[in-house]
């Protein structure tokens, strides 16, 4: 998986996935007798995936940094966020997630360059649905 996929799917996951397949495994089991409504479980997929995309991205990394005593920097810091999720935040990473997200700015390493991707991981969460408060986007 790429690396910015493995950033969504800590933040589009985080406890989201648990709870709601407990109650949707018994709901199969009883839909599957009736294989004549198959339009209706097609839309059925679909309502639940929009609201998994709609996830409060400030408030899942909130809750993240609250279970580990704070979670650093992670609002601005590229290396704080990813230790938060625990992701490989290792310059090799870094230089990974930019060239996926196409950030070419700065050294590799350096502040402006980790900054930048900051700013891009927080506009490409956005961008697939994610919400996320201008307190991130710095």
């Amino acid at each position: 998986m790429s690396m910015f996929g493995n950033i969504m799917g800590k933040i589009f996951g985080h406890k989201k996935d648990a709870p709601a397949a407990s109650p949707q495994t018994p709901q199969t089991t009883q839909a599957a007798p009736t294989p004549t409504p198959a339009p209706t479980p097609t839309p059925a997929p679909a309502a639940a995936a929009a609201p998994a995309q709609s996830v409060d991205v400030g408030a899942v990394l909130s809750e993240m940094a609250a279970m580990k005593n704070g979670g650093g920097n992670y609002q601005s810091s590229i290396v704080d966020l990813l230790k938060l999720l625990d992701l490989d935040s290792s310059l090799a990473a870094r230089k990974e997630l930019g060239q996926e997200l196409g950030v070419h700015a700065g050294d590799d390493g350096s502040a402006e360059q980790n900054i930048a991707l900051h700013k891009a991981v927080m506009a490409k969460l956005a961008e697939n649905g994610g919400i996320v408060p201008d307190s991130l986007r710095n």
